[in-house]
């Protein structure tokens, strides 16, 4: 569980239930059914318009993806490239071969596939760099669809906004409608900023940064990859793959191969 995107939202929310309380006001008063429906399920049906109506279904579950901490592994992939280099220096690439199979990490298997059949270098990193650009266009394909929500909830929240003030202009005579109608006019405008706002602009930001880390760490898995190919020095590599991690990662991993 990711608790920074959990206490995030979720105080986020918080915060704005306790400026309501705070204010006077009772949580009732900004509960409108027909402002949910027209700014949350008429931006939703719009987004299915926009994409497609497996994308719009799935989209919930690519937002509970921001709840998760990711795991890419790289403190293993790092430990790993490292045994291979030192097999692969004392007993030649061939010798790798019979450990491609316990690879858990397609994309390392893959690179390391390559490189034992004797591909050239160049296309080894082609290929490997294809299939990471791949996958960046398709995270940018699902932040690109909440983005999209993002954008229609506060026009929606406008719209409703428009709908409500002509339902109130038109019947200014009955003076029991006004009340419902300005709600309708003023809610649906701040639950359109609250859906852009407080929930969908964030999780497009962590998905982002998610991206990034994973396509970093494919990055790292290239470079490895690659050095063992070239036959460099473990020391060499070491320092390689060291660069991509984080300085607490960096010290452990080095503390673990000090002796390398």
């Amino acid at each position: 569980m990711d608790l920074g995107s959990l206490i995030g939202i979720v105080g986020a929310l918080a915060m704005m239930l306790l400026g309501v309380i705070s204010g006077g006001s009772g949580l009732g008063t900004y509960a409108d059914v027909p402002s949910f429906f027209i700014v949350v399920l008429g931006s939703w049906c719009c987004l299915m318009a926009a994409t497609s109506l497996g994308s719009a279904v799935g989209i919930f579950k690519i937002m509970g993806l921001t709840f998760t901490v990711p795991n890419f592994g790289e403190k293993s992939i790092v430990a790993k490239l490292m045994a291979f280099s030192d097999k692969a220096r004392r007993e030649g690439l061939l010798a790798l071969e019979e450990e491609l199979e316990d690879l858990d990490d397609e994309f390392m298997k893959k690179g390391m596939r390559l490189v034992v059949d004797g591909t050239d270098a160049a296309i080894v990193r082609d290929l490997l760099e294809i299939e990471v650009s791949q996958m960046q266009d398709r995270h940018a394909t699902t932040t690109g669809g909440l983005n999209m929500w993002a954008a229609l909830a506060p026009g929606f929240g406008m719209l409703g906004t428009v709908i409500g003030l002509i339902a109130m202009m038109k019947n200014l005579e009955d003076k029991a409608s006004v009340g419902p109608n300005m709600a309708v006019a003023l809610i649906t405008t701040l639950y359109g900023s609250m859906m852009a706002n407080w929930l969908l602009t964030p999780i497009i930001n962590k998905l982002r940064n998610n991206d990034a880390k994973e396509a970093q760490v494919k990055e790292m898995i290239i470079e490895g990859i690659l050095s063992i190919q070239s036959g460099d020095n473990p020391r060499i590599l070491r320092m390689k793959l060291l660069a991509y991690l984080s300085p607490p990662d960096r010290k452990e991993i080095e503390a673990e191969f000090k002796d390398t």
